[in-house]
């Protein structure tokens, strides 16, 4: 039977031993990594999220607590007094590796079945299994080095923005639906039969009624759900570092925030970024690197070759052209050598972006490629030159009759060609801007214009007179902030004149009824002085994927969710009782081939 915790205090954490305390009598708790029996002589690795520190008992340690110490199995939870000493034997991969404790008491405070996988960074456990046992997996180092740095990322925002002079103030949970792109999480409610709460996607509507209110720099870091589909940088609940300033433009909004980025980069990884970040318009990130989150940490950069490819026979190029499409390439650099079963799997991973194929050229003294029985030596040469291109240069075409899926296609291409062949530098930092994203773009489901970025977001001032002409050229006060090909977080400055807000409204085919109804709230409060706005919204989760070195924002969350929303430790979602749905007013009707359970999905799916 496990013995309870004699009360004894801790004198530190397992890993804060320092060759300072040799010789005094410590009391260290934690859990039992390792244990190894050799007889006359064992061996404890005792862990905690410190570290680990060896113990050991000898001939000398009383026979009771040898005894009981050879019962020690792997994450039993153990309090231990003693005397520490310098080890006999040196251990580098230690942080106390030149010491040790010899036990003169051994307490077994709880015992513990053995663990579905290694308690340790290389367990080689699949992450279904982790997730299940997520309190094991939190165990492990890095997850707890993970987490601690996440700890500090936090500390380190609430610091930087308390001395620039922001306020932290929370904002409800639960708020009224006012749907903004995704899917809201809905909460009945028991005093109002019939009405839902909505868990909010953003505190977007209440940061600027605080700029109404006079909290002219309100920060806050803040909980919140969409319900989406997931992917690796997505979760159901999410964490956003969300600021708002009044009388600040955009220049004011992006020296602050490089300044806090910066700052972080130097504080948790000891690397400097060069200020200001470098800018490009929405337009120039798309035609050059076919994406508005630009990878600046290697070239091979977008090359339009819409006219030489008029110049060709070849008819995939023509059937783009004469379409209103384009023909754009981009260059890797020693690829002559790629192998064609190589290249024909880049086409394949191309149509995934609806590209419909990729054609593929060599220009060496002996040119190869798909479409050289197309081109003469002439065109070749003058393809090489606008592609920058060697000899022992792959280029890389795509057409179609859509420019966006030429630019979306190269440019995922750009990225994967990268990742394969190691063209990406190792621990080079590079972060930018990017600005002037399109205010709104053309919902082909639903036949309409929606907001590219929120319907609260300003137009650029030179194009409002194309709101009633062509609204869909005009561009937003919008911008991004990128590090590596990750959007850390957006923002823009925001729409503070009631015209133009209800004028956007209806650009957005939002009658006056449903306004209202969604909005009204917001809309009454500008009738009250509304000071010029502008904000920006990090995402924590993916922020600290990044610092962290990680692929994945599970690895930087506590209890994440999987791909379908779902958690596989505790089972959510859950069915409730009939008790708890009537006092909801509330009834449940299934499909009939509804019989699927959080517990049936196939992890491995992820």
């Amino acid at each position: 039977m496990a013995e309870l915790n004699p009360g004894w205090i801790r004198s530190c954490r397992t890993a804060e031993v320092t060759n300072e305390m040799i010789g005094k009598r410590l009391t260290l708790m934690g859990w039992c990594h390792k244990q190894r029996d050799l007889g006359g002589l064992i061996f404890i690795t005792l862990r905690d999220r410190s570290g680990e520190v060896q113990l050991v008992l000898d001939e000398d340690s009383p026979a009771a607590m040898r005894d009981k110490a050879a019962s020690v199995r792997s994450e039993f939870v153990l309090a231990v007094q003693g005397i520490l000493r310098k080890r006999s034997s040196v251990n580098p991969d230690m942080k106390t590796g030149e010491v040790e404790l010899w036990v003169e008491d051994l307490r077994i405070l709880s015992t513990a079945k053995t663990p579905p996988f290694y308690i340790e960074d290389d367990a080689g456990a699949n992450e279904a299994l982790r997730l299940k046992y997520r309190y094991l997996d939190l165990r492990r180092p890095v997850m707890q080095e993970n987490l601690i740095l996440r700890h500090r990322v936090t500390k380190l925002t609430r610091d930087f923005f308390d001395v620039e002079g922001f306020l932290e103030i929370e904002t409800p949970l639960l708020i009224k639906s006012t749907p903004e792109g995704a899917r809201d999480y809905l909460v009945p409610s028991r005093v109002f039969p019939g009405h839902f709460f909505a868990l909010p996607q953003s505190p977007q509507l209440f940061k600027q009624l605080l700029m109404v209110a006079g909290y002219d720099r309100y920060f806050q870091i803040a909980r919140c759900f969409r319900d989406e589909d997931l992917r690796a940088d997505r979760q159901p609940e999410f964490t956003q570092i969300d600021l708002e300033l009044a009388f600040a433009g955009q220049s004011e909004i992006m020296d602050i925030n490089e300044r806090f980025i910066s700052m972080l980069f130097k504080e948790v990884l000891g690397r400097e970024l060069a200020l200001p970040f470098p800018r490009l318009t929405w337009q120039q990130a798309m035609s050059r690197f076919g994406s508005d989150k630009p990878d600046l940490r290697f070239g091979m950069e977008l090359h339009d070759i819409s006219d030489l490819a008029a110049d060709s026979d070849f008819r995939v190029f023509q059937a783009a052209l004469s379409a209103g499409g384009s023909v754009r390439a981009i260059t890797v650099p020693h690829g002559a050598d790629i192998s064609r079963k190589e290249i024909d799997s880049l086409a394949e991973y191309v149509k995934t972006y609806r590209a419909q194929g990729l054609a593929w050229l060599v220009p060496s003294d002996l040119p190869r490629g798909s479409i050289l029985k197309f081109v003469d030596a002439d065109l070749i040469k003058k393809l090489a030159e606008r592609c920058d291109a060697s000899t022992e240069d792959l280029i890389l075409i795509i057409a179609d009759s859509s420019d966006d899926i030429v630019l979306t296609s190269l440019g995922e291409l750009r990225l994967e060609t990268a990742r394969r062949f190691g063209l990406i530098p190792e621990g080079k930092w590079e972060a930018l801007w990017v600005t002037e994203f399109p205010l709104f773009e053309y919902d082909e489901e639903e036949k309409r214009l929606v907001a590219k970025h929120h319907p609260f977001t300003a137009p650029m001032l030179e194009d409002m007179g194309l709101l009633d002409t062509a609204p869909e050229q005009v561009r937003a006060q919008a911008y991004d902030i990128v590090v590596n090909g990750v959007e850390l977080g957006g923002g823009s400055i925001r729409i503070h004149d009631q015209d133009m807000q209800n004028k956007m409204f209806s650009l957005l085919g939002l009658g006056p009824e449903l306004v209202e109804e969604r909005f009204g709230f917001l809309l009454e409060a500008f009738q009250y002085g509304v000071p010029p706005h502008g904000g920006i919204a990090y995402g924590l989760d993916r922020l600290m994927m990044l610092l962290a070195g990680e692929s994945s924002i599970r690895e930087v969350i506590a209890f994440p969710k999987v791909q379908n929303s779902s958690c596989l430790m505790t089972g959510a979602p859950g069915i409730v009782d009939n008790d708890q749905l009537m006092e909801l007013s509330l009834f449940v009707q299934h499909k009939k081939d509804e019989t699927t359970t959080p517990d049936d999905i196939d992890e491995d799916r992820e």
